[in-house]
């Protein structure tokens, strides 16, 4: 089988094809063949030597997500299992077996049921970002730890960087929830798309006052932020939240260090929680799973053009400019077809 492998950490060009031999699943593990693997920046990042890298030469297959067919399970596998479609998450986290090869073998539980009519494209879009997006709207004070439809209604959202593919994800997830969603973004394009993928009010904060704009829409502030970057927007978010809110941060775009004003977040009890999807609970990591495909089942996550969140095509031979386009701030998700059909 064809798969991309890098035995050293560096840029793009340490990637490269190469023939592999088609895994075997061992007990409680299934053998997917993959269609459609999708690019995060934790795959650049973690290629760059961000998680360690590969110990003695070991090759590693990059790339954490991607969907495809169940061709083959393991003992204790229900042997129904084969011939499903499925999403993936975490399949290279401390594993050397990423998406990027036409053949993954990965835990059972790691292989979600993708329904018929959601498309390949969708499954390996889900994964890293919709998972941490879920995290993301669990967190506030009172609840809820699980999403659907209800779960947020009277509940305000400010999503920070709605064109991303995690603000995408949230927009989608709160609306699907039931709460208002505000998002900030920063150019009259990605306005589009933020409004594409469901958000209530689109601000961009190049041309307006971010923080006076969302009072007025929001006089009471805002219960739960997700923030892509708490360096850069740590002002903002103390001046839109309401009490007791969460600002929930998931990466350090625009800086590594956050100064917290203390009575400006002591007195309404303010939380600032960081998110990092492979180190949430794993009680966490099962609900958000479950209730992403919930959210799937009932078609309110989508992707492309008109779902605010534009596909960007590689094949697998070209994995490395992939990578490149990811860590270059593409507008979309990149996806790379390992499989026809």
């Amino acid at each position: 089988m064809k798969a991309i492998v890098h035995t050293s950490n560096g840029g793009p060009d340490v990637l490269s094809l190469t023939e592999r031999p088609i895994p075997a699943p061992g007990p409680g593990e299934v053998r997917v063949r993959v269609h459609v693997s999708g690019v995060n920046p934790t795959d650049w990042k973690s290629r760059q030597g961000a998680t360690g890298g590969p110990a003695g030469g070991t090759e590693q297959v990059p790339n954490q997500d991607g969907a495809g067919v169940i061709d083959a399970v393991g003992e204790g596998v229900a042997p129904e299992r084969v011939g499903q479609r499925v999403w993936i998450w975490e399949a290279a986290w401390q594993r050397s077996e990423g998406t990027a090869q036409e053949y993954v073998v990965l835990p059972d539980r790691q292989a979600v049921f993708l329904p018929d009519e959601a498309s390949f494209d969708l499954g390996a879009s889900l994964g890293i970002p919709a998972l941490t997006a879920h995290r993301t709207l669990t967190l506030a004070e009172g609840g809820p730890d699980r999403l659907a439809p209800g779960s947020l209604d009277g509940r305000t959202v400010l999503v920070a960087g709605g064109a991303g593919a995690v603000g995408n994800a949230a927009i989608q997830l709160a609306r699907w929830a039931g709460a208002t969603v505000v998002t900030t973004v920063s150019s009259t394009r990605k306005a589009e798309l933020a409004r594409a993928a469901g958000a209530h009010h689109v601000i961009d904060y190049r041309t307006q006052d971010a923080a006076a704009t969302i009072r007025l829409l929001v006089p009471d502030g805002v219960d739960i932020i997700v923030e892509v970057a708490p360096a850069v927007n740590a002002v903002i978010d103390h001046a839109v939240a309401a009490p007791n809110a969460v600002i929930a941060f998931y990466a350090n775009n625009g800086g590594d260090e956050i100064t917290v004003p203390v009575r400006q977040a002591m007195v309404p009890n303010l939380r600032w929680q960081g998110v990092l999807v492979y180190t949430v609970p794993e009680r966490a990591k099962a609900d958000a799973v479950a209730d992403v495909s919930a959210a799937v089942a009932d078609g309110a996550l989508r992707v492309g053009e008109d779902a605010g969140l534009p596909l960007h095509r590689f094949p697998l031979e070209k994995t490395g400019d992939a990578h490149a386009a990811v860590e270059n701030n593409a507008v979309g998700k990149v996806l790379i077809d390992v499989a026809a059909g």
